[in-house]
């Protein structure tokens, strides 16, 4: 007995499979679509992952970016902006800002937490108030941030130091990459080095709390007289 596929031409098995395919596909929304899903947010995108376990004796490195689309940092009204929103949310749920950096696409921020949880929580209210500080200057509604925080754990001084020392001289570091020639006495007045200056801000409250946890206090005093190394 003869096998009843031997007389089945190759040419008509692939005309029904391009058949099938095509009655498979769905032509209305919803449903599998090639390239369907949420795009990639770029090379700096963090990645949706677990945030580690944190202790409160260990302060926190966190850097946050803006979209493309926002305005530079860096200038008076937008700092301004920023300036009330470290105000309002420096010392909350177990969240504290001690340090801070301004650049013109991105912040830095040198926090103290009592664990992951205070972190996240005390981030999005922060979050949320340099969002809604920098739309209202702008004019215009819409995400702010690019993407999630970063968030850098520091468990030893030097560690500390040098994270502090980072932050504060940010953006010389940055010019010296750029060619610039700074002078080392000078204070950047985008960042917390410059938290006195109230006529400057016009912010009456303090932007930033003193630190707390012994690496702080100690990285702090290393890291203010080295601020400018980058």
């Amino acid at each position: 007995m003869s096998d009843p596929f031997d007389n089945i031409c190759p040419n008509s098995m692939a005309r029904r499979a391009r058949q099938t395919e095509l009655e498979l596909r769905y032509p209305g929304r919803g449903g599998y679509r090639p390239g369907a899903g949420r795009p990639r947010s770029g090379c700096h995108a963090v990645p949706h992952r677990v945030r580690p376990k944190l202790a409160p004796r260990h302060p926190v490195h966190v850097t946050l970016r803006v979209r493309n689309e926002v305005w530079n940092l860096r200038s008076r009204r937008c700092f301004r902006a920023l300036a009330r929103g470290f105000a309002r949310g420096k010392d909350r749920f177990g969240f504290r800002l001690v340090h801070f950096s301004v650049q013109g696409n991105h912040l830095h921020f040198i926090v103290e937490v009592t664990d992951e949880v205070a972190l996240a929580r005390g981030m999005q209210g922060l979050a949320i108030r340099m969002a809604k500080a920098l739309n209202r200057v702008m004019q215009r509604r819409g995400p702010v941030f690019r993407e999630r925080y970063h968030s850098h754990v520091l468990r030893g001084p030097t560690e500390v130091a040098r994270a502090v020392a980072y932050v504060l001289g940010n953006y010389f570091h940055h010019a010296a990459s750029w060619g610039a020639s700074i002078a080392r006495t000078e204070v950047d007045p985008y960042s917390s080095a410059a938290e006195h200056d109230k006529a400057w801000t016009g912010v009456d409250p303090p932007l930033v709390v003193e630190a707390r946890t012994w690496l702080l206090r100690l990285g702090s005093e290393r890291g203010g007289s080295t601020r400018r190394a980058g």
